[in-house]
């Protein structure tokens, strides 16, 4: 059989889709008056999807609006990723702002100063990427659907200017609308929709869960929570969340957590709540800061149903370690005891900087920024693929202590120092380490 002649086949489905996504719009009334006001979306996927954005950018109601959207979604979501790539690419370039009505804007400021004057130099200067935006989200599960938009954009292999420029516009928006004031805390069980713990099997970022009860192990015991922030545009679908082992002691390894055959303890009788692992759920809000609301809340409910907690921590990866070594002693070079380990981990976690001058390592960065304190480094913590890959094993215990969160901030932001405990100073040091509780040198 002809290859040419199969590829052409398997590729015909996508291509009507494009055309009727098109040809379904060019029908409707709504595509009948674009019609009239010279706008014909080319059949070429890119250039049809910037024909609708120009049209929308171009609307002067809002009643057509969410009909006009929704068209373009439909071409959007029927297009292969190259050319969402090309798409996403050229819009921000081809709507600059209008240099002439800034000008224009400027002028009546400098003339006038009043509320107007302020109100005209704001229009004129606003993005028509944020309209656009703003246009688009009017579209049924628009929020959803810009958000999936991001994530292709975020996957685009090369990161033009124009690609980089839209990005910023997304993420402001995306700040605006997942301002954690419009976030719903909710807690998650085994009782909660089936759709919904499925999402979570899906979106368990730090320790992969082995289906169903696996899961079950996580959010059903009384010694265990899961909550997780949801927005009102997306009700059924978590944006992040966090779960939660309450225990009588630090934990020094992730297996003492998830193990399969483990003691069930009393919750009203545990002194620590444990924040093991922290998933992002939506790519597409990548850098949208709500991560920090989430723990800082779930810090404040817990205090309510168990006032006799004492302590709220983590037990976290520690993800760049293990490239950061190999950077330091080379590829290859032979991994060596869990004390010196440790004391590489703490260097690493407490020293170690980005070309921007910020913590490397990025879940050190969110907890230490967070106002956390690096109280523990353990060695053959993880012994998972994934975490002998990222980080040798090392896990770390980052302390949220409510009465220095304000000042160990001030410390990582204004003098660049990370807050440790004396264990793990004494690591960095290159001192003995004792072991608290027996008064023995810790191995």
């Amino acid at each position: 059989m002809n290859l040419g002649r199969v590829n052409q086949l398997i590729e015909l489905p996508e291509a009507n889709r494009r055309r009727g996504a098109l040809d379904r719009l060019m029908g409707t009334r709504l595509g009948k008056l674009l019609s009239r006001i010279g706008v014909a979306p080319r059949q070429t996927s890119s250039e049809g999807l910037l024909d609708l954005a120009s049209a929308l950018l171009s609307l002067r109601g809002r009643a057509s609006g969410p009909a006009l959207a929704s068209a373009f979604f439909d071409l959007y979501e029927a297009t292969d990723m190259a050319a969402r790539h090309a798409f996403l690419a050229q819009v921000h370039d081809l709507h600059p702002r209008d240099a002439a009505a800034i000008d224009k804007a400027i002028a009546r400021w400098n003339e006038k100063r009043d509320e107007e004057a302020a109100q005209a130099l704001n229009e004129a200067t606003e993005s028509p990427c944020q309209k656009l935006i703003r246009m688009l989200n009017l579209a049924p599960q628009g929020t959803q659907r810009l958000i999936a938009l991001r994530s292709d954009l975020l996957s685009a292999p090369a990161q033009s200017e124009g690609l980089k420029a839209l990005d910023r516009e997304l993420e402001d928006a995306f700040t605006a609308w997942f301002n954690a004031g419009f976030l719903e805390l909710r807690g998650i069980g085994w009782d909660s929709p089936a759709a919904l713990l499925e999402r979570i099997i899906r979106y368990e970022a730090v320790h992969s869960i082995d289906g169903w009860d696996d899961l079950r192990r996580r959010v059903e015991p009384v010694d265990r929570r899961c909550y997780g922030f949801f927005h009102p545009q997306m009700e059924d679908d978590p944006l992040i969340f966090v779960e939660v082992a309450l225990t009588n002691e630090l934990p020094s390894a992730i297996h003492q957590i998830i193990a399969e055959k483990r003691m069930t303890i009393d919750p009203h009788k545990a002194n620590c709540a444990i924040f093991y692992s922290i998933s992002n759920c939506q790519e597409g809000l990548r850098g949208i800061p709500f991560g920090n609301y989430l723990i800082k809340r779930v810090v404040g409910l817990l205090q309510q149903e168990l006032p006799q907690l004492k302590t709220f921590a983590t037990l976290s990866p520690v993800p760049g370690f293990a490239k950061w070594r190999t950077r330091e002693f080379g590829e290859g070079v032979k991994v060596p005891g869990a004390r010196q380990l440790r004391t590489e981990a703490a260097r690493y976690l407490t020293t170690a900087r980005s070309p921007k001058g910020q913590v490397l390592d990025s879940v050190a960065r969110f907890h230490l920024g967070n106002g956390a304190r690096l109280e523990a480094i353990h060695a053959n913590a993880d012994l998972s693929k994934n975490g002998q890959r990222q980080s040798h094993g090392v896990m770390v215990n980052y302390v949220y202590d409510l009465a220095e969160i304000e000042a160990n901030h001030f410390a990582l932001t204004e003098l660049n120092t990370v807050a440790t405990s004396k264990a793990v100073q004494a690591l960095v040091d290159g001192e003995p380490v004792r072991d608290a509780k027996k008064g023995k040198r810790a191995a």
